[in-house]
């Protein structure tokens, strides 16, 4: 259970004031991860998730690590499963495995895709070199773990992006069952086989999975299927070096329903918009990707060094026929030094990063999923290096002083190759410095209190014209936290407080179904909110049986600061107040049963003119089974048992009405249950 988790994390970090290097060790299943550099004995096997969440907490900010053993027993259909109980990140489902992840107002306009989020798979970069990041190449069940840095507290990776960072961590050999299977099915046609082995050899330890998936989706038009891999290979070459290999595989296929009014959305939540049927829109993609990353440990200094290579096609016949492909390239060095000065300990981290790539695209005329006239050829080379810093000195064993700065130079070249209407070539560049100041203080060995202040920026990305629209600045936010996370007794809680002031706020407006959302820079704007996370164990009898409580609340207060169109009009796309809670019954057998809900409440807007409103909405879920800890578990889960119609992401306008089709409906009620096997 999570408040034990959270216990285990912070009495390991209080028994260990002197812990070394932990800082980028636990994101990567590297040797050596989460070990005092001092402890130079052998290089450690991959952190278990208690080990991961004492490295994260090392963090003066909002952070968190999701166990598997959270979202193991749920279909694991998209990154909701994992992410849907971490306050201060809200998933808004759109159809198969898309999604948009908003954190703290990250991406808040963004009807697809991910911005201002950087996603990582075993700490090597997931989004393309621009900053794109799509959820179709992710196995929602293929992990060990995920890490979440909310806003600005990723710079342990360099990023400084207004979202922060989620990093998806596979198992490695030493931590893995050889043999796992599973089968998923349920509602709407969605089956989901997956299989994992995994060993040690020596100094040489594997793991592989493989998962295939179909669903045949909740509204017309929005079926699709999936078939990925995940390969982790390492090799200690010496007790204090290992290196690893990571291969990712993935081929899917999704058809999209499109969006349609509030009315269509509620009153005919399974209807595809018509217009998206005639075009046959779909989304496919076809991807693999290759890294290696080697950690060397030397005697106060943990050294990461990493390459990867990213290749993905796409076959994307929407208002036009989009067909292209991105080669992403680049490496990182991260240095973490970790050693007493004069008495006083002192931990500093260094890296830089280099992401590299090439868009190569062709955009047709769109006839009913078959290619027509050309109509767009041009090639994107978008370029990105950073430096970062960090040095935390512990001024008292317990306190520590945090001072860091990301500096970043992006480009976005374009060669255009169709030049009948006009050369749109160009090449603009930007240059951007993120400082940040933090406080992070044990006030007792299970109760931390941090505070900080950082900057983040965000540069646009090619789907923004930002070679033709000169005027298109980079998105920057100045924010300010504080929180504290701790446990006591049977309860652990995670609280933050934020506010982020934000300038040329980057939005993605929809102008209707025959092009992509327009670009602009929204001047001025808020993000402040609350996030709330809560643990309980309630023991019932002696015997064991307990009732177990788990709670996230966001509280997202996000508006428009004295703009000269919109005032300081609420800013749209998600709601101001955002509950998941649970509360299950657990037998000592490994019988649990119990209801959760989703809560929306209020209304929120889907226009910056504040016009047309978003209903408040509860769902009401149920479920049970059985799970005998290391070799069989079974579930049944209920979702939206009421069957509600209500909505459950929306494309953003200037200004909507009401038959403005911006809305997709939410699932309706559904039943899934699986059955999980280990070896």
């Amino acid at each position: 259970m999570k408040s034990s988790l959270i216990a285990v994390a912070l009495a390991s970090i209080a028994a260990t004031p002197a812990m070394a290097a932990d800082a980028g060790a636990a994101d990567s299943g590297a040797a050596g991860s989460g070990v005092s550099v001092s402890d130079t004995i052998v290089v450690t096997a991959t952190p278990d998730t208690a080990q991961a969440t004492a490295t994260i907490q090392r963090t003066a900010g909002g952070v968190e690590v999701v166990p598997d053993t959270a979202f193991k027993n749920t279909p694991v259909q998209n990154i909701k499963d994992i992410l849907g109980y971490v306050p201060g990140v809200i998933v808004q489902p759109r159809m198969g495995d898309d999604a948009r992840v908003a954190i703290r107002g990250s991406g808040l306009s963004r009807a697809y895709g991910i911005r201002g989020i950087a996603v990582y798979l075993d700490g090597v970069p997931m989004n393309t070199s621009d900053g794109l990041m799509d959820f179709f190449e992710i196995d929602p069940s293929a992990y060990r773990y995920v890490e979440v840095f909310k806003g600005a507290n990723a710079l342990r990776y360099g990023s400084n992006a207004l979202g922060g960072a989620i990093n998806l961590v596979t198992p490695t050999g030493r931590d893995t069952s050889r043999l796992d299977a599973r089968i998923d099915g349920g509602s709407f046609g969605y089956v989901k086989g997956q299989a994992s082995t995994g060993g040690v050899s020596g100094p040489l330890d594997y793991f592989a999975t493989v998962s295939a998936q179909r669903n045949d989706g909740y509204r017309d038009h929005s079926n699709g299927n999936a078939l990925r891999g995940n390969l982790n290979i390492g090799y200690r070459i010496s007790s204090n070096v290992e290196t690893r290999f990571y291969v990712t595989a993935a081929s899917t296929n999704q058809r999209i329903p499109g969006e349609v009014t509030k009315s269509d959305a509620l009153n005919k939540p399974r209807d595809a918009n018509g217009y998206w049927v005639y075009l046959d829109q779909q989304r496919n993609v076809d991807s693999i990707r290759v890294s290696n990353k080697t950690t060397l440990r030397l005697d106060n200094t943990v050294v990461e060094l990493g390459l990867f290579y990213n290749h993905r096609h796409v076959d994307h016949p929407i208002y036009q026929y989009l067909d292209y492909t991105v080669d992403d390239y680049g490496g990182f060095v991260r240095a973490t030094d970790d050693r007493s000065l004069d008495g006083i300990r002192n931990r500093l981290i260094v890296g830089a990063n280099l992401q590299n790539g090439t868009i190569d695209t062709n955009q047709y005329v769109n006839i009913a999923a078959t290619k027509g006239a050309l109509t767009t050829s041009m090639v994107d080379k978008p370029k990105n290096l950073s430096f970062y810093a960090e040095d935390s000195l512990y001024v008292r064993p317990n306190l520590s002083l945090i001072a860091g700065v990301q500096y970043l130079h992006a480009s976005r070249e374009r060669r255009d190759r169709f030049l009948s209407d006009g050369n749109q070539s160009g090449k603009p560049s930007y240059d951007l410095w993120s400082p940040r100041f933090g406080i992070l203080w044990d006030a007792r060995p299970d109760i931390q209190v941090f505070a900080n202040v950082s900057r983040s920026g965000e540069v646009p990305s090619y789907d923004a014209n930002v070679v033709t629209n000169p005027n298109l600045k980079a998105q920057r936010a100045t924010t300010y936290e504080f929180g504290t996370r701790g446990h006591s007794g049977g309860i652990g809680w995670d609280i933050a407080l934020y506010r982020s002031e934000l300038r040329n706020e980057l939005q993605c407006l929809t102008t209707g179904p025959y092009s992509a959302c327009s670009i602009i820079n929204a001047g001025r704007t808020v993000h402040q909110g609350i996030e709330a996370g809560l643990n309980a164990d309630i023991p019932l009898s002696a015997s064991g049986d307990k009732l177990e409580l788990t709670a996230a609340y966001t509280y997202s207060d996000f508006l428009f600061d004295g703009d000269a169109t919109y005032g300081n009009n609420r800013l749209p796309g998600v709601p101001r107040h955002y509950l998941r809670a649970e509360l299950l019954y657990k037998h000592p057998s490994g019988f649990y049963v119990g209801s959760n809900v989703e809560w929306a409440s209020g209304h929120y807007f889907a226009d910056n003119a504040n016009t047309l409103t978003v209903d408040p909405y509860a769902l009401l879920n149920l479920k049970a089974g059985f799970d005998i800890g290391k070799h069989w578990s079974v579930y049944l889960e209920g979702r939206n048992l009421t069957d509600k119609h209500y909505i459950s992401t929306v494309a953003i306008a200037g200004t909507a009405s009401a038959s403005s089709e911006l809305f997709n409906p939410g699932i309706g009620r559904a039943v899934f249950a699986g059955v999980h096997a280990r070896f």
